[in-house]
């Protein structure tokens, strides 16, 4: 039997950022700094789990190339098992050209590369179903969208699984994603992808999402937002940073002037926001812990340039939650 907790599958990319003044729709403007950094949704997230001390793996493919190689070292560096990625040969590993402004707006071009080849042979559905947990993000192309349907509906029943759609999943809609949100422990989504998804707002729409079968929905809400939660006597207006809600109980982690911390790089705050909501729910916390833990990771996430970078320590991490919520 398998001691993983979780495994990741979804595409392994190395990002390239650069940071601009803004935004472009047209014109010419100089990059103030650049860099390269290992990525990809789905990989993020269980870096950061594993870097928390948390049993991993990542089943997907790279190419054959130093790229590659970068990603799979990146992950054993931190103690993710590595033998379920397979290696595409004479093809370049995937890579997403990401340009960020200093007002936090971003923009991303993904070249799927060797992601495109994945195939369900590539995939040991045994080794899969031996885990606690699986944990799903996008791919660029239908064919490997189909894998992951063909995946969820072989899954053990056992298996929990947690899904971050992104925005090229969510822009899919409520309809093509029932299959994989009806089968969705928990739901990872930011509050324009709910919209994308939903077409509706982040209360609304995480009802529909409850209503597709998810069991849990944590909707991240950027720097905050105001929201109007509760109803009748425990109707309140706050300004919350996250948003969770199953089917009995809502909360709102609030916006925290303790918590606010220099920003530097937002790439990969939502995949670090999963890390550490997901490491609470394997302990057995509570959905606002949850919460309180992914937003905490979240915050150092963003201090540095690059999706892992900035992710905390286990020691880090407990510190941090002890200030915050334990004094």
């Amino acid at each position: 039997m398998s001691n993983i907790d979780i495994i990741g599958l979804g595409a392994l990319n190395i990002d390239y950022l650069y940071k601009v003044e803004h935004i472009l729709d047209d014109g010419e403007a100089v990059v103030e700094s650049s860099k390269s950094s290992p990525g990809g949704s789905a990989a993020n997230t269980i870096y950061g789990l594993a870097k928390l001390g948390v049993k991993t793996s990542f089943t997907g493919v790279v190419g054959d190339d130093d790229e590659g190689k970068i990603l799979l070292h990146d992950f054993q560096k931190v103690g993710v098992d590595v033998s379920q990625i397979k290696i595409k040969t004479k093809v370049k590993t995937g890579s997403v050209l990401c340009l960020s402004d200093r007002v936090g707006k971003r923009s991303l071009y993904v070249i799927p590369g060797a992601n495109n080849l994945l195939t369900i042979d590539d995939l040991d559905q045994d080794y899969i179903n031996q885990a606690r947990m699986l944990h799903l993000s996008s791919f660029a192309d239908d064919r490997q969208f189909k894998i992951l349907l063909e995946v969820i509906d072989r899954l053990d029943s056992p298996v929990k699984v947690s899904f971050a759609p992104g925005a090229l999943y969510a822009s899919k809609g409520l309809k093509t994603l029932a299959p994989m949100l009806r089968r969705s422990g928990v739901l990872f989504i930011n509050q324009n992808e709910m919209r994308q998804l939903t077409g509706e707002d982040i209360i609304v729409g995480t009802e529909n999402c409850l209503n597709q079968g998810c069991h849990i929905v944590a909707v991240t809400l950027g720097k905050r937002a105001r929201l109007e939660i509760g109803k009748g006597v425990s109707h309140r207006i706050v300004t919350a940073v996250c948003y969770i809600r199953d089917a009995d109980n809502e909360y709102a982690v609030e916006s925290d002037s303790q918590s606010l911390v220099s920003e530097v790089d937002t790439t990969g705050a939502g995949d670090a926001f999963a890390a550490g909501f997901l490491y609470g729910l394997l302990k057995g916390m509570g959905l606002r812990e949850c919460g309180q833990l992914g937003h905490i990771v979240a915050q150092f996430s963003i201090t540095k340039m690059g999706a892992r970078q900035g992710l905390p320590t286990l020691n880090q991490l407990v510190q941090r939650y002890r200030e915050l919520y334990l004094e």
